[in-house]
């Protein structure tokens, strides 16, 4: 009964442990990613569980040093991952993930960061985060969350003996769970333009459903003031998704906006992923992409922002010609 309330309740707090009473094909990841001011050392951490058929598991801290195109998998027993109930608090051995900070006991790295500032993305009783009413679906192959678009960065951190600090950089926060990631996707995020506070997402993915699938995207743009959503569940068209070695353009409409990205792919590291719930799989990232964007009001024809981004975080994984339109 515990198990089912501690659920319910992380159903409308996206950051909490939703894996409470799970025992098998399952898997639950956060992503932090954080990049110090000088935005020449940028890091994802990967906190997580995961759960095959069989019910054989682990816990895991996963780390990719963007910068320097490495990534390092640290397994733990399933009995080091503690989640706690009614809170986002998780701990895996001596590392604890919060929603406000990061705390690491690695064989290379040690230290804590802290994040203030947060900008989640907005839950509702109706649309519990950024899934929308998909979160209600209990039979999606992966959810997804948005922790915070962007954050501000204090504190420092001890890397193959020596101290980086990662004061006054930025932050981005996000997880999944469920047991398997998409056939095809793609993923992009920066919340590096020329004017700090604005951040951008976006993904595009095939999505299994009763036993057919169908494209499914979400995109938001922080203006440091307000968020443009895009969604499959808000009337948003795809119009473009296109992706080669070199590049990826996506193009989302809806009633009030567009918004066009073309990004330059870089070199990615390879990236354990889950499949049936245990991370077998491999994907790619990148966290030196660039991209330009531009957001345009419809209403008045007038384009809102255009920029380009930095220090972008791009995955284009699996069947992506799925997705093309």
């Amino acid at each position: 009964m515990a198990a089912v309330i501690h659920r319910l309740h992380a159903l409308f707090h996206p950051g909490e442990y939703h894996g409470w009473g799970r025992k098998r094909r399952y898997f639950e990841g956060w992503y932090y990613k954080v990049i110090n001011r000088q935005e020449n050392r940028a890091y994802a951490f990967i906190p997580g569980i995961a759960m095959n058929e069989t019910g054989e598991k682990h816990a895991f801290v996963q780390v990719l040093d963007g910068k320097n195109k490495l990534a390092e998998y640290h397994t733990f027993p399933s009995e080091a991952f503690r989640p706690s109930p009614g809170r986002m608090e998780i701990r895996i051995a001596g590392n604890c993930f919060t929603a406000n900070r990061l705390e690491l006991d690695l064989p290379d790295i040690r230290g804590k960061l802290e994040f203030s500032g947060m900008v989640p993305w907005p839950v509702r009783w109706y649309s519990p985060g950024i899934m929308g009413p998909y979160t209600f679906v209990p039979f999606m192959e992966c959810y997804h969350g948005i922790l915070s678009m962007d954050h501000s960065i204090s504190g420092e951190l001890i890397i193959e003996g020596h101290k980086v600090d990662f004061t006054a950089g930025r932050g981005y926060m996000e997880k999944d769970w469920g047991h398997s990631f998409p056939s095809g996707y793609i993923w992009m995020q920066t919340n590096h333009f020329q004017n700090p506070g604005i951040s951008f997402k976006a993904s595009v993915a095939k999505i299994p459903w009763l036993g057919s699938s169908f494209t499914g995207y979400i995109a938001g743009f922080w203006d440091g003031d307000k968020l443009v959503r895009f969604t499959t569940y808000n009337g948003t068209k795809l119009e473009k998704c296109f992706a080669d070695q070199d590049s990826v353009e996506l193009v989302f409409r809806n009633n009030d906006f567009r918004l066009e990205i073309f990004a330059r792919r870089d070199d990615a590291t390879s990236l354990a992923s889950p499949i049936g719930g245990l991370m077998d799989g491999r994907i790619s990232e990148s966290m030196t992409s660039e991209l330009e964007l531009r957001l345009t009001d419809l209403s008045k024809n007038r384009i809102l922002f255009r920029d380009q981004g930095r220090n972008v975080a791009l995955e284009v994984a699996g069947k992506v010609e799925q997705i093309f339109t």
